[in-house]
């Protein structure tokens, strides 16, 4: 792994000269290569250093307005009477994939369809998911080989997020790969790698679509389950709800209860191999885990951004931005900003502000999940400890071409037990 971190370091290096050289107005935080190589800090570094709310006149994504700055977002992330969720939360306007969903939406509706589904994540709903996860981590903890290289993301950190989402949509087990396919589909770009087409994408999102309106009529007579989609059924603002926004609700639980977690598992993993002295200072005291979760969901920070729409004429610390205009909050940004985080590229999993992390959003919108991923990790590394004693990381991982989804396709690693 050292040659990977070096390698990493030197390529982080010449990027940094050209995120630094370049006029202001040639970067573009929309470009999936940056995220798909990890060089992406630097630009959003020189954003936030130099011009913190920035306006693109000329993007992939097309005009919108950057915000980079920690306490910047938070403002417009708490601001839902000037900056809209509506029409969508990401630069894609007309796809009944990522919109018709309550995070798509504005008061009240936002709030009334989101409290129908909150209580999967509520805290007695919690206590009762914490042993089957620990129950289910051991079993794909003790089934790893030794000394082989495997790929953590599809043996451990896939595995565990989809068996438990799995449980919160109450499904046939065998049937949870699917979760995951269709979570990575439904914000895959043609150039991903994950998809080939439109059409190849849509057909397979239709195939979901099926799948569980299925499921829907099947339970509409009865549904007294503590599952998703009965929650949904019993809902007065959810269960008459026309198609294409059950359908768009149904992706984003999907998507959200799969890419946090599933992410921050992988991130961790990279990271303790990147810093071998967090490695160590958390084997000799296990009670850091808590903390160190907080600290693997802000360094991965697996949602990079949440847009917004202005709703009216807006002057925004100095900056006038116009009704209608696309405004994207830099979560990755904020993560890493100096003035928060003190030597923010670093994990410590020690660090004291950890948990003040902008990776679940903040205000109305602050991801409804963030206590379930969290407790996925913790519960995973409180089983991992006293298992396993390294898990090297052998090779580069593979990232994601996503501006949205900061994460891994593959990562190769080697454990070693106890």
């Amino acid at each position: 792994m050292a040659n990977a971190a070096a390698d990493d370091l030197s390529r982080l290096e010449h990027e940094r000269d050209l995120a630094f050289s370049l006029p202001l107005e040639d970067i573009d935080p929309t470009d999936r290569r940056l995220y798909q190589d990890n060089v992406h800090f630097p630009y959003l570094e020189r954003l936030r250093t130099e011009a913190p709310v920035y306006f693109h006149e000329h993007s992939y994504a097309g005009p919108f307005w950057s915000i980079t700055r920690y306490a910047d977002i938070r403002k417009v992330d708490a601001n839902h009477q000037q900056f809209s969720s509506e029409p969508s939360v990401t630069f894609i306007d007309e796809d009944y994939s990522s919109n018709n969903n309550f995070i798509s939406m504005d008061q009240p509706r936002h709030d009334e369809q989101r409290k129908v589904v909150a209580p999967v994540t509520g805290p007695s709903n919690l206590a009762a998911l914490e042993s089957v996860i620990r129950e289910r981590a051991v079993l794909i903890v003790d089934q790893l080989p030794e000394g082989e290289p495997i790929d953590w993301v599809e043996k451990v950190s896939t595995e565990l997020t989809i068996q438990m989402l799995a449980t919160l949509f109450d499904l046939p087990f065998e049937d949870r790969y699917k979760l995951a396919r269709w979570s990575d589909i439904s914000t895959a770009s043609v150039d991903s790698g994950i998809i080939e087409s439109l059409e190849q994408r849509n057909r397979e999102l239709r195939e979901c679509f099926d799948y569980f309106m299925a499921l829907w009529e099947a339970r509409k007579a009865n549904p007294v389950g503590n599952d998703l989609l009965s929650m949904l059924l019993r809902g007065k603002a959810t269960r008459d709800m026309p198609q294409e926004e059950f359908f768009g609700n149904l992706l984003l639980l999907i998507v959200g209860g799969n890419d946090t977690t599933r992410n921050s598992i992988t991130g961790g993993v990279l990271a303790l191999n990147q810093y071998p002295g967090e490695f160590k200072k958390l084997n000799a005291d296990p009670s850091l885990i808590s903390n160190m979760v907080a600290e693997i969901i802000r360094w991965q920070t697996p949602v990079t951004y949440m847009r917004r729409t202005a709703l009216e004429d807006v002057n925004f610390e100095g900056h006038n931005i116009r009704k209608g205009d696309k405004v994207a909050m830099w979560y990755a940004s904020g993560n890493r900003d100096t003035e928060v985080f003190e030597s923010p590229h670093e994990l410590q999993i020690d660090r004291k502000n950890a948990r003040a992390h902008l990776s679940f959003g903040f205000g109305i919108h602050r991801c409804m999940g963030n206590r379930l991923a969290e407790m996925q990790v913790r519960v995973l590394w409180e089983e991992l400890l006293p298992r396993i004693s390294s898990i090297e990381v052998v090779g580069e991982p593979v990232r994601n071409r996503s501006t949205l989804i900061k994460g891994y396709q593959s990562l190769p690693v080697v454990i070693t037990r106890k």
